[in-house]
């Protein structure tokens, strides 16, 4: 099984000629719609120069209430309504973004065509959302206000029943989903068939972590452990460590320094300052510390 992140936006603060604000897609092998993780200006035509159906986004989580991370929303709800969805939308921020929807829907008295429904974030790490296919929870960054990072766990049963089991015994619904519990699978003449004959235990379920604008911060280590993918911003290069510090946000080597003492499997970095033209410098200086290390490039995927 996979996750696959999109890069949307890897810009900090200001957009750039070739960069914009955060914005990233998240998607499943198993899940039929999308994730959207912060929001920056322009995320919409982002989607749209992508080809992404934006009415497949389900879920909305918004790290925190500073403009480049939320400041595409509005327009990317609007559209929604004028493209006629149905189906609900889904937005996970902090308590005073909900304010400001509804502000901006009464001014110009936009009535929604589908229902959009506002989870709040509380302060403390919390599951914010689940369903068969995945797990979303939250914890504390330390920023210059409140910021929270997100972890997506991958769900799914114990076992996965094999095909030949599928095509010779042609069971139903329920005994498939009784056999992904781990059951034997009994015959309609009453023979046992044991599970560990008819399935496999499930242990390729993957895990992204996201950490937007914080400051080297040890304590998220606990809740990022060993995750397959960690997003880490490295809004500044090493040599900026003061700059990054005073103004709440991380170095490029604090960001391998936390990869590292997390044991991720890999590591994104972005949210970079607009001073930087060439990108790599950073990815290099980030892999002196954490060899695994990638940057988030503009229309780009990685892989979980």
């Amino acid at each position: 099984m996979s996750l696959y992140l999109t890069v949307l936006g890897c810009s900090s603060a200001t957009p750039t000629a070739t960069r914009h604000p955060s914005a990233f897609l998240l998607k499943s092998d198993r899940m039929r719609s999308l994730i959207l993780i912060d929001c920056g200006e322009g995320t919409q035509m982002r989607l749209r120069q992508k080809g992404i159906c934006m009415q497949k986004v389900a879920h909305v989580f918004i790290s925190h209430l500073h403009g480049d991370h939320f400041f595409g929303l509005m327009g990317f709800i609007l559209s929604q309504s004028l493209l006629g969805r149905k189906t609900p939308l889904h937005i996970y921020a902090h308590k005073p973004l909900e304010k400001l929807i509804n502000l901006s829907l009464s001014i110009d008295k936009t009535i929604l065509q589908y229902p959009l429904v506002f989870h709040a974030i509380k302060k403390k790490s919390a599951i914010i959302y689940q369903d068969s296919f995945i797990e979303v929870s939250t914890f504390p960054l330390l920023h210059s206000l409140l910021a929270h990072g997100f972890l997506f766990k991958e769900k799914g049963h114990p076992f996965s029943p094999k095909l030949e089991f599928i095509a010779n015994y042609r069971p139903s619904r329920e005994q498939i989903d009784k056999v992904k519990m781990g059951e034997d699978f009994i015959t309609d003449n009453g023979t046992i068939v044991k599970n560990e004959l008819i399935a496999t235990r499930v242990t390729n379920l993957k895990s992204f972590a996201y950490c937007s604008d914080t400051v080297f911060y040890p304590k998220i280590v606990k809740n990022i452990k060993g995750v397959d993918l960690l997003y880490h911003e490295a809004t500044f290069m090493n040599d900026l460590s003061e700059a990054a510090a005073n103004k709440f946000h991380s170095t490029t080597i604090q960001a391998a320094q936390i990869a590292k003492m997390a044991e991720v499997k890999k590591l994104l970095i972005g949210h970079f300052s607009a001073r930087y033209k060439d990108i790599g410098l950073l990815a290099e200086e980030a892999r002196s510390v954490f060899p695994n290390t990638y940057t988030a490039i503009e229309g780009g995927t990685i892989k979980a």
